[in-house]
Parts: C-alpha cells; sequence; structure tokens
C-alpha cells in the first residue's frame, strides 16, 4: 500500500474496522471494542498489513473534531451555563484529586517525582471522544448524565493548557512560568473573542446567503470549512482541536441553521470517528502488557476507579441522583487523545523514557477498552459502590418534592424526565387544566420547574420510594420519557408494583425494547424514529393529493404492523 500513500492506509483501516465492528455487533460488545481490536491488528507491532499510524493518526483528528462540532450543535450556551457551578468547583476539583492520585500510585511504582506527576496529570483526563460516544450510543447527550459528563470534559480539555505548559518546568525548563502561563491565557481569551464575534455575524449571514443558492455541496464545505477552521486556530492557541471545534458548534448551536447543519455533517463524522479508534489501537504495543504488566494495569486502575469514584461523588454532592452520576462517570471513566499528547510532551522533555511511554498507551487502550463494559453493567457498579463503607451513605438515594397543590394530586398525568417530549405534553396538559407531576434527576431542571411552580419531584424515577411520592395510587396515567430504555423498564415495573391498573406509555429505543417494555407492563410503546417517519409519509402523501382519509388509514395499518 506504500505507493497508494494515505488511500491505501484508509482502505487497509475501513476494511479492518467493518471486520472488527462487525465481529463486536456479533458477540453483542461496544463497537468501540471491535475498531480498537482492528487497529491493533493492522498497527506496526502486529505481523500482517499495517497502515501509517501518522497519516492516519492526521485523519482520527478530523473524527474528533467533527465528533466535537456535532455535540456542541446540540447543546447551546444556555444549558452549559446552567452547570457551570459542576464544571467550575467540581471538573478543577476532580483533576486534581486525580493528579495526585497518579502522583501517589507512581511513587507507589518506583517511578520519581518528575515522572508521578506528569502521570498524574495523564491519567486525569478522559478520552472526550470516547464518553460522548458512549453517551450517545445510550441517548443520553442531552439528559442529565449528558450535562454531567460533559461539564467535565470540558473542563478537562481545557487543563491541557496549563498541564502541557507545566511538563517542560519538570524537565528542567522553568524559565517564565507565569509568562508562558500568561501567555497562553491571553491566546485563549483572543479565540474565544475572535470565534465569537465571527460566529455570532458572519457565519449566519454566510450560511444565510450560501442556502439560497439551494447547493448542498457549497453549504457543507462552508460549514466544515467553519469547523475545521475554529479548530485549527484553537490548535494553534494551546487548546486543542476538540475544544475550538466544540466551541464552533455551540454557535452554530444559537443560529437557525442548526439541524441543517446536524444533518449534512453527521454521516462524514461517523466515518472519520471510526478511523479515530481504529487510529488509537495502532499506537499500542501488546507486548507492553506482558512486559510491563504491573506499570500497565496499575495506571489504568487509577484513570479508571479513580474517575468513577471522584466524578461519582462530586456528582451526586452537587445534588445529581447516583445512578446519574455513576452514568456520567463510568463514561468518563478512561484517559484518551490528550493523556497521548502529554505523555508524547513528557517524552520530548525527557521526564519520561521509552518503555514508561509505551506503558502508558498501553493503559490508555485498556481504559478505554473497559470503559464501555462497565457502563454495560452499570447497576452492578451503583451496587458495589453503594455496598462500601462510607460511601454507601452518600450514595444512598435521595429525594425532594415541590407540590405546591398536593392535595389535587389526584387523577393526574406523572411524567418521567423532561426533555422536548415531556415539556410538550405538560404544556397541553396546563393549558387544558389537567394536573400533573414532573419527576426528574436533575437538580438543575428541578429548580427550574419548582421556580415556575410547577409540581415537581428530584429523584431517580426508577425507585419505588421515588414513585410514592408522586401518589401513582391516585394517577391516571404515567408518561415515562426517559431515553434510557432500560432505566424506563425499570420504572415501568416498580410503578406497576405501586398500581397494577395504571395506564402507561412509555418511550422506546431499538426494537427489541418493545417487548420488554410492554412485558413489564407499558400499554403502548412509543419508538420517537418510527413517529418521525410517519409524520413524513402523511405529508408527503398530502402533497401527492392523497385524501385524508386513505392517509390515516394507512398510517394506522403501518403502525399496527410496527407495534405488533
Amino acid at each position: 500500500m506504500e505507493e497508494l500513500g494515505l488511500v491505501g492506509d484508509l482502505a487497509v483501516v475501513a476494511l479492518a474496522a467493518l471486520v472488527g465492528g462487525a465481529l463486536a455487533r456479533f458477540l453483542r460488545l461496544p463497537s468501540i471494542l471491535g475498531y480498537l481490536a482492528a487497529g491493533i491488528a493492522i498497527g506496526p507491532h502486529t505481523p500482517g498489513p499495517s497502515g501509517d499510524v501518522a497519516e492516519v493518526g492526521t485523519v482520527a483528528d478530523l473524527g474528533v473534531a467533527l465528533l466535537l462540532f456535532t455535540l456542541g450543535i446540540r447543546f447551546s450556551l444556555r444549558e452549559l451555563w446552567r452547570v457551570r457551578g459542576l464544571a467550575a468547583v467540581g471538573g478543577l476539583t476532580q483533576i486534581g484529586a486525580m493528579i495526585a492520585s497518579g502522583l501517589l500510585i507512581g511513587l507507589t511504582l518506583g517511578l520519581d517525582g518528575e515522572e508521578a506527576i506528569v502521570l498524574g496529570a495523564v491519567v486525569a483526563l478522559s478520552s472526550t471522544m470516547v464518553a460522548f460516544r458512549l453517551l450517545e450510543g445510550r441517548g443520553e447527550i442531552e439528559s442529565a448524565a449528558g450535562r454531567v459528563g460533559v461539564s467535565f470534559a470540558l473542563v478537562q480539555d481545557l487543563a491541557v493548557v496549563p498541564l502541557i505548559v507545566m511538563v517542560p518546568v519538570l524537565g528542567g525548563d522553568a524559565d517564565d512560568l507565569p509568562g508562558k502561563l500568561g501567555l497562553a491565557g491571553l491566546k485563549a481569551a483572543g479565540l474565544l473573542a475572535a470565534v465569537g464575534v465571527v460566529g455570532m455575524w458572519v457565519v449566519p449571514w454566510v450560511l444565510g446567503r450560501v442556502t439560497m443558492a439551494r447547493s448542498r455541496e457549497l453549504f457543507l464545505l462552508s460549514v466544515v470549512a467553519f469547523a475545521l477552521g475554529t479548530a485549527s486556530l484553537s490548535f494553534e492557541a494551546g487548546l486543542g482541536l476538540a475544544f475550538g471545534a466544540f466551541l464552533a458548534g455551540l454557535l452554530v448551536s444559537e443560529s437557525e441553521y442548526a439541524h441543517q447543519t446536524l444533518a449534512e455533517v453527521f454521516p462524514l463524522r461517523e466515518v472519520f470517528a471510526v478511523v479515530f479508534f481504529v487510529a488509537i489501537g495502532m499506537l499500542i504495543d501488546p507486548a507492553s502488557f506482558v512486559e510491563q504488566p504491573e506499570l500497565v494495569f496499575g495506571i489504568a486502575a487509577v484513570g479508571v476507579l479513580g474517575k468513577l469514584l471522584l466524578v461519582t461523588v462530586i456528582a451526586v454532592a452537587f445534588g445529581y441522583p447516583a445512578r446519574v452520576a455513576i452514568t456520567a462517570a463510568l463514561a468518563l471513566a478512561n484517559m484518551g487523545e490528550f493523556s497521548f499528547v502529554l505523555a508524547e510532551e513528557g517524552v520530548n522533555e525527557g521526564v519520561f523514557d521509552a518503555d514508561l511511554n509505551e506503558a502508558v498507551l498501553a493503559a490508555v487502550l485498556l481504559s478505554i477498552a473497559v470503559s464501555p463494559l462497565l457502563l454495560l453493567g452499570q447497576g452492578a457498579v451503583l451496587a458495589t459502590l453503594q455496598a462500601l463503607p462510607g460511601l454507601g451513605r452518600l450514595l444512598r438515594q435521595r429525594s425532594e418534592a415541590f407540590l405546591p397543590e398536593r392535595e389535587a394530586m389526584t387523577n393526574h398525568a406523572v411524567i418521567c424526565g423532561f426533555d422536548q417530549a415531556a415539556h410538550e405534553l405538560a404544556s397541553a396538559l396546563r393549558q387544558r387544566g389537567f394536573s400533573y407531576l414532573i419527576v426528574d434527576q436533575d437538580p438543575v431542571v428541578f429548580r427550574h420547574l419548582r421556580a415556575e411552580g410547577t409540581p415537581c419531584l428530584l429523584g431517580d424515577p426508577a425507585l419505588p420510594a421515588v414513585l410514592e411520592q408522586a401518589e401513582l395510587e391516585r394517577a391516571r396515567v404515567l408518561a415515562v420519557t426517559l431515553a434510557d430504555t432500560a432505566q424506563g423498564q425499570a420504572v415501568v415495573a416498580a410503578a406497576r408494583l405501586i398500581n397494577p391498573g395504571l395506564d402507561v406509555v412509555a418511550r422506546g429505543g431499538k426494537l427489541e425494547s418493545h417487548l420488554r417494555l410492554r412485558e413489564v407492563g407499558a400499554a403502548e410503546v412509543v419508538h420517537a424514529e418510527f413517529e418521525v417517519g410517519m409524520e413524513f409519509l402523511r405529508h408527503t402523501l398530502h402533497r401527492f393529493g392523497v385524501p385524508s382519509q386513505e392517509v390515516q388509514a394507512l398510517l394506522a395499518r403501518r403502525r399496527r404492523d410496527y407495534y405488533t
């Protein structure tokens, strides 16, 4: 493949990823594991065909930028501002505690002080790419757990700047440390100001003109140019590609072109995101697991278990239920792209030697591989943490109620989760004078609803103790809008024990979740993607002149066939 260069390398990557991803799906494992295994198989440390690590890594950077760009589009500055306390205090606390933990384990493993400090910085950072893909795969990017995970990940990304400035100091170059940190801060402020101006005034004007031209390729090129341009400026300022791309997405999210941008970029993002995971696998020498097992497994244990405990405890301390905290913590319980950057900087400055760097790379891969598996066993992880002395009391499920008209809570609707669908339902019920109560796990949402005077409960709706406060035995209907179908099943099952005759409508995910929700007692299951398709079908047939009665009959038959 040498004659073909990058094209040949990408052909090898695509074929290996296809095989690895298909094998992972066959074994019912997360696809990420298949892509990592594919990278190891075609890496320079294993026999057989291999790709150029440097060239594939460059393409992988594009995947990181596009993923963070689309994530920024799905969020908003308002949502991030609402969790600013958790991000600033909680995120910095987690980083500081993880650096201390890495220092301690490094000294225990026989490293000198400088190596141990840099190792602490390496394990303090999570893989933004992995965390977002895991949360996105569970449909929880816009949930309370997603907001917690995003706030921690962004603080970690921003912390890379001072951490990278710190490494040369440990290597012996301590000249003008305050000046270097100040220069990095000025660059960051300048980038934010420049991108803000361009994003608020220039980009909407350009996208508006391109949209008028009715050219999809020009629109896509404009969007990609803005995303990659901002990411490149961020990289030059020392903030990294990921932060700049996310910032560009945030600015686009505030414009009227957000949905169109997301639709155009999403397929492109998926391809390059897969290349990223394959590139991670290509960096790893499997021999490191055998030659330095104590270093590899020790570093991986700190990176995984340390973040799992710290993020969980911090999120719970900020009022989030244990289930939300655990989900966010498991998504962040890994190391990733910036860990590689810090390790490479440590080698360049003479802090890390080659053997320690190989062990760090292997530990990063191990942590990424373990993270999705732990997320699959979320319930078991939560039960284990709750059984630990001292920690169990902190993680004990708590609830808080705001019921301004408690005596009126009869013949009402109980809505579990407060996303867009729940908001529409609550608005319709309020306009018609029907009573309803909202149960949500996000303390920020709870405070907002309480300020509006809306009856609400803060807590995990899967717990009978929380549902009992919702007066389910006197309710007319339970609407479970939660994106996490496993939690939705637990809510339905718990509700049936309290009120066997309750009418329950629940949100389904993949088709197999339909049967499980019906088995535990849901009278009706709504699949968002299918219902979107029905609306497209209705509109299109009307446009072609099909009579309304015929359209309604067709939709009814299609729904009957799909849901039965």
